[in-house]
């Protein structure tokens, strides 16, 4: 396989499913250290036992509701009917535990996860505390729920947030990386989890744009649908593309070797210019998400 053309960063639905989960991102399985991701897919009345080992987790939803035993708690994951309706509630359970995720109607269920070295107290998070917030403007509208990132959840190492695209506009814009560690930059693994909005005809796509810089070469250009990941180990990534017609959903899932839990960024110098150009547009007013005004 080339070094530069790296098709083993696209995982398309169902190419990733191990041990009863519809997505199953482990470090070993990514070649990297700390960032994994699961999909659980449970019919109505089902459980699953799961063991969080070495990292932290996350259980929020993705549709549906559930309920999380475990650590002498039993806690509720109110959950949403999909992606698109508003951030979700979540349970955070710590490294090192063994919990039961119950679904008495039935749903679909994400587990971001980070190694880690502290372990923290199991806990709800409620959907009012995860902040949204409106990024870009024009074409590069975005919605960022920041569910998990540090100045919204006290986490040892994970950080996660999830970003929603209108139909048309582009995201994750200017490209950008975190894979050295400087002042100004945090070195992260990312995994991009995608949902896309269905149109009259069915199922939707997007595209998702990732490319190296000196002697870190990668090239990668991936049509997503539905259940498709993009693994980021290093390099300048996007633009997100939500194609015309087609929301755009992704869930980031970030974790490194830094001492501190910090999502620094530093853009393609190239690109970063389009920034000074949002000062004279509007947000685009299908946004966001989840709310009177731009719910779908």
């Amino acid at each position: 396989m080339s070094t530069r053309t790296r098709p083993d960063l696209h995982l398309r639905a169902g190419d990733a499913a191990a041990d009863g989960c519809a997505l199953r991102v482990t470090p070993d399985s990514a070649g990297w250290t700390y960032s994994g991701l699961a999909v659980l897919e449970l019919a109505s009345g089902a459980s699953r036992t799961w063991a969080t080992g070495a990292a932290e987790t996350l259980v929020m939803s993705l549709s549906g509701s559930c309920r999380v035993t475990g650590e002498g708690e039993a806690l509720t994951v109110t959950g949403r009917p999909d992606v698109f309706s508003g951030p979700s509630d979540f349970v955070y359970v710590p490294r090192d535990a063994e919990v039961t995720i119950s679904s008495e109607a039935g749903g679909r269920f994400a587990l971001p996860s980070a190694v880690c070295d502290r372990r923290l107290a199991m806990r709800h998070q409620p959907a009012s505390a995860v902040p949204v917030e409106l990024r870009g403007a024009g074409a590069a509208s975005r919605q960022v729920n920041n569910f998990c990132t540090p100045d919204a959840f006290e986490a040892d190492a994970l950080i996660a947030c999830e970003v929603l695209t209108p139909g048309g506009n582009w995201s994750s814009y200017p490209p950008h990386k975190h894979d050295e560690a400087t002042l100004t930059e945090s070195v992260l693994e990312e995994i991009y989890y995608f949902e896309v909005a269905a149109g009259p005809a069915g199922p939707g796509l997007g595209y998702q744009r990732v490319y190296g810089h000196g002697e870190k070469e990668i090239d990668v250009l991936a049509e997503v649908r539905n259940g498709d990941v993009v693994l980021i180990p290093y390099g300048w990534h996007g633009p997100s593309m939500a194609v015309p017609g087609y929301d755009l959903y992704y869930l980031n899932v970030m974790a490194g070797p830094g001492d501190e839990r910090a999502w620094r960024i530093c853009d393609d110098p190239a690109h970063g210019w389009v920034r000074d150009t949002w000062a004279g547009q509007s947000v685009d007013p299908r946004l966001p998400f989840g709310t009177a005004e731009g719910a779908r």
